[in-house]
């Protein structure tokens, strides 16, 4: 029979929640000298231990800056030097929660498909990680397609491999309120630049680019790799901000429901009502700090008629309410409806004299 489950289904307008679920944890995979204590956990610079080489140091730095609020921590997995992949650490970050994976020699390694393929059997199980990849056109919601060719900082040049780090410390320390369209990112002196028609041309091939404004340098339109949409999957699931809210709404449902609710209360209608009141108040929470803009929850009468119809009962003579508060076995049937607030991005300001 399996492990007990709740099966969460996101699509642009139905989503269930409870508990806001812990943002902001990257994980890294570095190549290395092996350390005793595997992997390595860094909240701040002051964590780096000096036995890693000064670029993998670094790389733990540039994630640390973060954009808004720093990450929560890094945790730096070390895979031996001469590794050909990425398997150990893999493993590892199978059973650690984190946010956003990074891997600052995939690209160089040739495992960059490896990842994708790693992060979206991650995401079909249920854990809601993403990664930030170099030039991988993955059309995939959990991967955000990091494509800027150079960055220069005080003359130093970086490839878009080695700045992925900075950027998977930008989506984490932004808000779940606001975007990280237009982020600055003050130690960059200078970035391949791009016309006005190359950077939209960019952003809606699905990547993630940063440029230079003629003053500073910043990011582009916070955006995934997704560019196929479907009627399921629409044009918010191209963005960063709205696919990252959906993901912590799922995390916070799914963690809050196995540790408090799964096995623990007799599956009635008056508790199936506590349940729904519990992501609602959620929901009113999520409301109140600007994340969404309206939402409501409420038992699927039509799931519960289907499972009522599959055991042989004749639902065609049975009320609505009758059908709302039958006996459903093990199954609670939700459904939800809410709207995700985006953050501005394009202001339309006609001007006449």
């Amino acid at each position: 029979m399996g492990m007990p489950s709740i099966s969460i289904t996101f699509t642009e307008l139905a989503s269930t929640a409870i508990a806001r679920g812990e943002k902001g944890i990257i994980a890294l995979i570095l190549k290395d000298t092996v350390p005793a204590e595997n992997p390595i956990v860094c909240a701040s610079e002051q964590d780096i231990p000096a036995t890693l080489s000064a670029d993998n140091k670094e790389q733990i730095a540039l994630a640390l800056k973060g954009y808004v609020n720093a990450p929560k921590r890094v945790i730096a997995y070390v895979e031996a030097k001469e590794a050909k992949n990425y398997d150990k650490a893999l493993k590892y970050f199978k059973t650690v929660k984190f946010d956003y994976l990074v891997v600052p020699t995939v690209e160089t390694d040739g495992q960059a498909t490896s990842i994708v393929s790693y992060v979206k059997a991650e995401r079909e199980a249920n854990k809601m990680i993403k990664a930030v990849l170099p030039n991988q056109i993955a059309d995939f919601e959990g991967i955000i397609n990091f494509a800027t060719p150079s960055l220069f900082v005080d003359g130093k040049e970086y490839t878009t491999e080695k700045y992925c780090s900075r950027i998977a410390g930008i989506i984490a320390g932004t808000p779940a309120s606001i975007s990280a369209t237009y982020a600055p990112l003050p130690e960059v002196t200078d970035c391949t630049r791009l016309t006005k028609t190359e950077a939209d041309n960019a952003v809606n091939a699905g990547k993630f680019i940063v440029w230079y404004d003629g003053e500073k340098v910043k990011t582009g339109r916070a955006v995934n790799s997704l560019t196929t949409t479907t009627d399921s999957k629409g044009v918010q699931f191209q963005k960063i901000k709205i696919v990252d809210v959906l993901d912590m709404i799922s995390t916070d449902i799914r963690m809050t429901a196995e540790d408090n609710y799964i096995g623990k209360y007799a599956n009635t209608y008056g508790n199936k009502g506590l349940l729904i009141a519990a992501i609602g108040n959620y929901f009113d929470g999520l409301i109140r700090e600007n994340v969404l803009s309206k939402a409501s929850i409420d038992i699927d009468i039509d799931a519960n008629r289907a499972y009522l119809k599959g055991k042989g009962i004749d639902v065609d003579s049975m009320a609505d309410n009758e059908i709302k508060s039958a006996d459903t076995g093990s199954f609670v049937f939700l459904k939800c409806k809410l709207s995700i607030l985006d953050a501005i991005e394009d202001i339309v300001l006609p001007i006449t004299i």
